[in-house]
């Protein structure tokens, strides 16, 4: 169902955007970022019972928490850094976008950086 209420937006928001396009452009992209927005919010609901169930495996498994943290941080920055390119690409801002999708990947690769040095570290313990 919850598809169904995402495609019936998103395809109702692109037959008005592509009226709204050739007469308002402007209006046209906050109508873009407001759709966005709204399909967000749609599907947060399911993204927090995702968030809860990860929460519990990692507590069962005995992870700690700060990585489990830094994981779902990761997770973060890689859609707000998706959606933020998106819509600058819509706007018609391509080189923009594409210095906000480095600055994810490099957002992410010093968060991911403690993690990778933990499982050194352990798999160093392992072998010797």
């Amino acid at each position: 169902m919850e598809m169904l209420q995402v495609l019936g937006l998103a395809l109702a928001a692109g037959v008005v955007l592509v009226v709204l396009r050739q007469q308002r452009p402007e209006m046209a992209l906050l109508l873009s970022v407001a759709t966005g927005v709204v399909l967000f919010t749609l599907v947060v609901g399911r993204l927090l019972a995702v968030i809860q169930t990860l929460e519990a495996l990692g507590s069962r498994a005995r992870i700690d928490v700060a990585y489990l943290g830094t994981v779902l941080k990761i997770i973060g920055i890689a859609y707000l850094a998706d959606f933020g390119s998106q819509v600058l690409t819509d706007a018609g801002e391509r080189a923009i976008a594409a210095k906000v999708e480095m600055a994810g990947k490099v957002l992410i690769l010093l968060l991911a950086v403690p993690i990778l040095v933990a499982i050194l570290e352990r798999l160093l313990d392992m072998v010797g």
